[in-house]
């Protein structure tokens, strides 16, 4: 069986799937509101209105990067699978580091959807307005292109893939909004600059809040990093720094300008900066009740793919986090494009949704918050995608794929926290891994 299919969003996700679709013979329509194809892998100095990124009326911009950005992982490790993300693989590469610049992950990305063409699918400047189920089991998909120009066409499945890292989540601190400094979110960070001589109290201290702590500190008065993964005692001069401290999480904001941390301590501050993620939010979706973002959470969902009421008409790429994502991405492509050719049967809807329950019980049991839903740690990824790789009876991650992601994992957060990105011991897997990308790279791209 071959589908008539919208995929929504022309970022990573939303380009692998895009090929996995037309690789399985499918027809494909790839919806892109921006000017490029890349998604949050495009830079921009624009910043919104409100920096907690908070108010309906604002322009949302869609980009999180800010300008230092460099990626977090090895590009041997991120790469997808059928297009290895190596140094002068592509055209246009300049930045030949083993952790490059976001630069050269867009650079990457629009070569990938060149080399596959699915840029011939793509269609820029159209932003899906809704998204809904109709007679027959089909979806009516209705986009406005840039003209202000609406349209409606008719798909038998929809891929969503539209990212998470738009919508800020904010922390809930006692007494924030009597506090009379500035907020905002990371979303909204691009350069330290214009926190010259400035105490910033950044809370969350992962991802970003790692990288942005560095940046503001040749710029910044004060920082001062505020976790709840550490103990209520914790008060940490950075090393390295002489104006950096880790802080347990903050208790209180108050209307003098003071900002309260658990372990006792009292920072009268100019600005905090919340660098704690994003939400889930698909306001063109309608699926009547059937998909709901809760704490969130998104579902029900089957293996964080398939709503089972909805499957396989719909699905969704990219949702969980702290994965390795580019071929995780393509691994849930290749099982959804095979699912809509008919070439792998779901189980039926009932043990779909029973599967899920289960899962949701399990999370339970251990204490876990519905915002954790989608959060794997290492065991559980290699388990997800050793599963989808025997579902679709392809190559899942190599070895040297799993055990670099380990080490690079251990170098940025326990071995070289400052300094992971040109500081390494896995050369070994590096040059396994160069091994196995010799099949994929022709004589024209060396």
């Amino acid at each position: 069986m071959f589908r008539h299919v919208a995929v929504i969003g022309a970022g990573a996700a939303g380009l692998v799937v895009g090929h996995e679709l037309l690789r399985e013979g499918h027809t494909v329509v790839v919806y892109e509101k921006g000017e490029q194809v890349g998604g949050s892998w495009i830079y921009t100095s624009e910043t919104e209105s409100d920096p907690l990124g908070v108010d309906p009326n604002r322009y949302p911009v869609h980009s999180s990067l800010y300008k230092s950005l460099r990626v977090n992982l090895p590009r041997e490790l991120m790469g997808f699978q059928a297009y290895p993300f190596v140094a002068r693989n592509y055209e246009g590469s300049v930045d030949l580091r083993r952790y490059p610049g976001h630069e050269e992950v867009l650079r990457y990305l629009q070569n990938f959807a060149r080399e596959f063409g699915v840029d011939q699918v793509v269609r820029l400047h159209t932003e899906v307005l809704n998204a809904r189920l109709v007679e027959s089991n089909k979806w009516k998909v209705k986009s406005r292109k840039k003209d202000d120009v609406v349209e409606e066409e008719t798909f038998d499945a929809v891929v969503v893939c539209n990212g998470h890292f738009s919508v800020p989540r904010l922390a809930q601190v006692p007494g924030i909004d009597s506090w009379p400094g500035k907020q905002m979110h990371s979303h909204n960070y691009r350069i330290p600059n214009p926190f010259q001589d400035q105490v910033v109290i950044l809370i969350g201290h992962y991802a970003s809040g790692l990288d942005i702590k560095r940046d503001l500190a040749g710029f910044a008065k004060e920082v001062h990093i505020a976790s709840r993964s550490v103990a209520d005692e914790t008060h940490e001069k950075q090393p390295g720094y002489d104006n950096m401290w880790l802080h347990s999480m903050v208790e209180r904001a108050n209307e003098d300008g003071t900002v309260v941390f658990r372990n006792g301590r009292v920072v009268s501050a100019d600005v905090i900066m919340h660098c704690t993620g994003y939400k889930y939010n698909y306001p063109f979706l309608e699926t009547n009740g059937i998909v709901t973002v809760d704490d969130n959470r998104v579902g029900p969902l089957y293996k964080h793919v398939f709503p089972p009421v909805l499957a396989p008409g719909l699905s969704f790429v990219g949702i969980p986090q702290k994965v390795i994502p580019f071929p995780f991405f393509e691994l849930q492509s290749k099982w959804i494009a095979s699912v809509l050719s008919g070439r792998i049967v779901l189980p039926s809807q009932d043990e779909m949704m029973e599967d899920v329950k289960a899962f949701y019980s399990k999370l339970e049991a251990s204490g876990k918050p519905k915002r954790y839903t989608h959060i794997m740690d290492y065991p559980q990824l290699i388990e997800y995608t050793d599963w989808l790789a025997a579902q679709c009876n392809c190559q899942g991650y190599e070895e040297w794929r799993k055990q670099m992601a380990y080490s690079a994992f251990k170098n940025a957060f326990i071995t070289r926290p400052g300094t992971y990105r040109d500081e390494w011991d896995d050369e070994h897997l590096v040059a396994e891994a160069n091994k196995d990308f010799i099949k994929y790279t022709s004589n024209k791209s060396k």
